[in-house]
């Protein structure tokens, strides 16, 4: 008896399509057949302008020598302005670059099998680094760290342990465009935004927080935290004690959890300085072995932006909750940092006196670079929201919008992509709820490209300003004339007979 075919056939050959005959629709629902719901969803958030910027860079991407038109890359917060400190290092200890301890190799040992609750050198490295960011006022235990592969896991992770298919997760805007897929795509969890605004700086208040959680009850979704990140992505902001107290406030009240994402807390380089959760949860005093609210608060942290290394996937998820960590750690093992990263991240982390003069000065060249962006800006007549910290500013640019609405926004941002050549990220894919604010990364190029892109800024803005002058000179022509003509056209209409009337 002959096969059946996917199709329902007998699968002879009379009975079946040759597949180079088929449609591509045809060959669009075989393909959905054959593969899962996960796969085939569009639930991803690739459509996102936040993706789509990059997808323009990448075929067009800018070089100084080889592509000196391409489009400059501003939509990556990526920190570059201290690599030379880090190579330095590594040439002052080979030892730690060639995987050897005191002139011996370990390379056998780091290449086996590791168990996935990671090397204690490093887990213990880390936690220090941490509370030395924090000015060593708070402290970490390491058996409380579960590591994995760079903060998107580990925000991931949580989620996985934290909430169910369907549960929700309050978040303040503007965020991560990325949260719609680090925290959504594969765990099923739903994000209600806590709507802030420009006109406090975008700090959260009660009233946006008890909206959230009202309409995420209105839509039928548990509440199971809130999730933060502080400093803020993309505003350039850390968060003050007052929204830190409502926070854990609101949390308490409400038996929920909250996750502060810390990715970002070794970039303060102005007043105020960073103030982490944990600072906040030790100065209200409550006994970490009694007070539930310890177990409910969580963090995140990764070495990916305070020391540049994206690439090495080093990630944390730090709790005082028993259950969360042991759970993330089975969790941890689909996500791993290698053996061979935590060695030599280990031996840099513990030569505290390169960390303590590579973490000043990454911070005096951030601040540099911030200013650079921010004056370059002012010259030419676009304005940032005050930040003390990151790798990115948010822009206001909601002069130059052709209307107060985000199809506008998109439309600028087109232009600024395609015909100024710079991919920044739109306010709209950071669910940002006025029209206008861009995020604009300054840390992941050199001086010498950022000059080139004000510059090319400057000439789209000064075209803009010149069509602007021109349309309103004549407007201003056009609306003389038309007076001009009504005042002839009443003074002849004056002298007429009245039965001319």
């Amino acid at each position: 008896m002959a096969d059946m075919g996917l199709d329902g056939s007998n699968g002879t050959r009379e009975h079946m399509d040759p597949p180079c005959t088929l449609s591509r629709v045809q060959k669009q629902k075989l393909i959905m057949k054959l593969l899962s719901r996960k796969a085939t969803c569009n639930s991803h958030g690739q459509d996102s302008s936040y993706f789509l910027g990059w997808q323009e860079y990448e075929k067009n991407p800018y070089h100084e020598i080889n592509n000196p038109d391409g489009i400059i890359q501003m939509g990556l917060a990526e920190n570059q302005l201290s690599f030379d400190l880090l190579e330095s290092w590594l040439e002052k200890n080979p030892d730690a670059a060639g995987f050897k301890r005191d002139g011996q190799s370990i390379f056998r040992d780091l290449a086996l099998f590791q168990d996935y609750n990671g090397l204690p050198a490093f887990k213990n490295a880390l936690v220090e680094f941490m509370s030395e960011i924090r000015g060593n006022k708070v402290s970490f235990d390491p058996n409380k760290i579960v590591l994995t592969a760079g903060a998107t896991s580990a925000n991931e992770t949580l989620m996985f342990c934290l909430a169910d298919p369907g549960d929700a997760f309050l978040l303040p805007t503007p965020y991560y465009p990325g949260f719609d897929r680090d925290l959504k795509w594969r765990t099923g969890v739903e994000i209600v935004p806590i709507h802030c605004a420009s006109s406090n700086g975008f700090q959260i208040t009660e009233p946006a927080l008890q909206q959230a959680y009202q309409e995420a009850q209105q839509r039928n979704l548990r509440v199971k935290g809130v999730l933060v990140t502080n400093p803020s992505n993309p505003l350039g902001t850390s968060m003050t004690r007052p929204e830190l107290n409502l926070l854990l406030n609101f949390i308490t009240e409400k038996d929920i959890h909250l996750i502060s994402d810390e990715i970002y807390s070794g970039t303060v380089f102005s007043s105020p300085g960073f103030v982490s959760i944990m600072e906040v949860l030790k100065e209200r005093k409550c006994d970490i072995n009694t007070s539930q609210v310890w177990n409910q608060v969580h963090i995140v942290y990764s070495l990916s932006k305070d020391l540049g290394l994206p690439g090495f996937r080093v990630g944390a998820i730090y709790s005082n909750d028993e259950m969360v960590v042991a759970a993330a750690t089975k969790m941890s093992s689909f996500g791993l940092i290698s053996s061979q990263t935590q060695y030599l991240l280990s031996e840099m982390l513990s030569d505290k006196k390169f960390m303590n003069k590579y973490m000043k000065e990454n911070q005096k060249r951030l601040k540099q670079r911030h200013q650079m962006l921010v004056s370059g800006l002012d010259k030419v007549g676009i304005s940032c929201l005050k930040s003390n910290a990151g790798l990115f500013c948010w822009v206001d640019m909601r002069h130059l919008l052709r209307s107060n609405t985000f199809e506008a926004e998109l439309e600028l941002w087109r232009k600024i992509v395609c015909d100024v050549r710079l991919n920044i990220s739109p306010g709209s894919s950071c669910h940002s709820t006025e029209p206008g604010w861009f995020r604009v990364c300054f840390a992941n190029m050199s001086e010498e490209t950022l000059s080139i892109a004000m510059g090319r800024l400057k000439t789209y803005v000064d075209s803009i300003t010149n069509i602007n002058t021109i349309n309103n000179h004549r407007n201003a022509k056009s609306s003389r004339r038309r007076s001009l003509t009504k005042w002839v056209f009443r003074l002849s209409f004056d002298d007429r007979e009245p039965e001319q009337r």
